[in-house]
């Protein structure tokens, strides 16, 4: 059905300005807001009010990642084929909106939970309440950025709309951020909720989606050429080959913490081998086959991705690069998220547990400020003029520099703060950006599915950090081990990016 309000709106939406924009950009915020609120409050009130150590919090962090799986190719799917309450992806959004603030005030009540179910552990249920959280946000994110290309026919339109999403989505984020500072993270997460609500129940009653997608020639020109064949299941799916490596490990190491979880005294007798100071080279070997294994895995798949052409059709070729890029890029960005609070800690040993919930918060806050106006006044305007793919590289391998510099230069609160806004050119580029780029290789009629796939590039690489390398950071001494990752693992995107030719992501005509 269509609701009688859209019709006078109609005039609005289909002049695309940048009032209908921001409307456009509200359930996308919504969401956006929801993740900023996990981003600033998530590990700290799990560490400081639960007393879960680092480990647990990674563990805790991994429930999102698997939500992401499973939630985001599977409404991604549904949305692209089904149609009821007006709309294909509001629905979707609606559902997860609400899902998403219920989530968030059982976020500060984990305990009372517990009490009132009877349960002796924290981690199983605050698992499962972030578990909740993040495939509510994952079930609303999808619709909430497909929905922006249904609507904006061209090439121009859809990168404009997708940079000033963002500045809208990140001058919110900011708010959170001050909030939390000001406030605290517990009036942060009930003044989350109600905005999540707010902005994923109501501007969706305003947007009109085409009921086709793809249904001309006209917009067909905008994802792939007019005679390219459409792309079977199995060679969308096969698209995921890049991030078997992930894939893999994330799979042996989730198997390995439900094994520990239900098997503890085997797992004891695991690990009272030795302490790595105790291993010999061949030790090592025996030890960390896996996590070798999966890296020999991830180099071959790489190597076989980036020698093949976009010839396939579809423009799967190319989508491979980019889940191959992103996936790198979101390697370093969550190693960062989820343990900030823990290098911060060690370089502020005396702070009180409210100190550091600032100074998380104002670190975020900084990152989120400065990607809040980079895309719609610097981003898209240079995207325009040059190219989005080399636009995008420049701002990843920027970031990579900027985790160098936080190393060497990040021993007090304002070098800090100042060195989040220099981290923040790539994590513009990464939420506004390479929506744009990748919406651009997939076919209209399929981009639910080929959004919840690219999101896939997302999640994997975050259950690395959670099940792996939360583990090894855990483990360290010396806490500065989180950046030394990131900004590797940036450098090696920003150095897969630039085997992207720019041909790859440009709009087939």
């Amino acid at each position: 059905m269509n609701l009688p309000r859209q019709r006078s709106w109609m005039p609005l939406q289909e002049s695309l300005n940048r009032a209908f924009l921001t409307l456009l950009s509200l359930p996308c915020t919504a969401m956006g807001f929801a993740l900023s609120v996990q981003i600033a409050a998530l590990s700290w009130i799990m560490h400081e009010k639960y007393g879960l150590n680092i480990h647990e919090v990674g563990l805790v962090w991994a429930a999102g990642p698997i939500a992401g799986i499973l939630g985001q190719p599977i409404v991604g799917l549904i949305s692209d084929k089904v149609w009821f309450w007006g709309g294909r992806r509001k629905p979707f959004i609606w559902i997860g909106g609400v899902l998403t603030a219920l989530a968030l005030l059982a976020l500060p009540n984990i305990d009372r939970l517990a009490s009132f179910l009877q349960l002796e552990s924290l981690l199983g249920l605050a698992m499962l309440v972030t578990l909740v959280l993040d495939l509510s946000i994952n079930i609303s994110f999808n619709p909430t950025r497909s929905i922006i290309a249904d609507v904006t026919p061209d090439d121009h339109r859809r990168t404009q709309a997708y940079t000033w999403m963002q500045a809208i989505s990140g001058s919110f984020g900011v708010l959170a951020y001050l909030i939390g500072i000001y406030r605290g993270n517990i009036e942060l997460i009930y003044i989350g909720s109600i905005l999540v609500l707010l902005f994923s129940i109501l501007p969706p009653l305003f947007i009109r989606e085409p009921r086709h997608l793809s249904a001309n020639p006209a917009e067909l020109s905008n994802t792939v050429s007019e005679t390219a064949p459409t792309a079977s299941a199995g060679e969308v799916f096969s698209s995921l080959r890049p991030l078997g490596g992930f894939l893999f490990y994330a799979i042996y190491q989730f198997g390995r913490e439900v094994k520990s979880r239900i098997f503890p005294a085997a797992e004891a007798v695991v690990d009272s081998t030795g302490g790595a100071d105790s291993l010999s080279w061949l030790g090592y070997l025996s030890l960390y086959w896996v996590e070798g294994l999966a890296v020999l895995l991830t180099i071959v798949l790489l190597a076989d991705t980036f020698k093949r052409s976009d010839e396939e059709g579809a423009g799967t070729g190319a989508f491979r690069k980019i889940l191959a890029a992103h996936a790198f890029t979101w390697l370093g960005i969550q190693t960062m998220f989820v343990f900030m609070f823990a290098w911060l800690r060690q370089q502020f040993p005396d702070s009180s547990d409210v100190d550091l919930g600032r100074q998380i918060g104002w670190s975020f806050f900084t990152l989120n400020a400065v990607a809040a106006v980079m895309p719609a006044l610097l981003l898209e305007p240079l995207a325009r003029r040059f190219s989005r793919i080399l636009i995008h590289r420049i701002c990843i391998a920027s970031m990579s520099i900027g985790f160098v510099i936080l190393l060497l230069m990040g021993n007090s609160p304002l070098s800090i703060y100042v060195i989040m806004g220099i981290l923040g050119i790539g994590w513009a580029s990464t939420i506004s950006l390479v929506f744009a780029i990748m919406s651009h290789k997939a076919q209209g009629e399929r981009m639910g599915l080929f959004m919840g796939l690219f999101n896939l590039s997302v999640v994997l690489p975050q259950l690395t950090v959670s099940l792996g390398i939360g583990k090894l950071v855990s483990d360290a001494a010396d806490k500065d081990l989180i950046f030394v990752i990131a900004a590797i693992s940036l450098g090696i995107s920003a150095l897969l990016w630039s085997l992207i030719t720019r041909d790859e992501v440009q709009v087939q005509r």
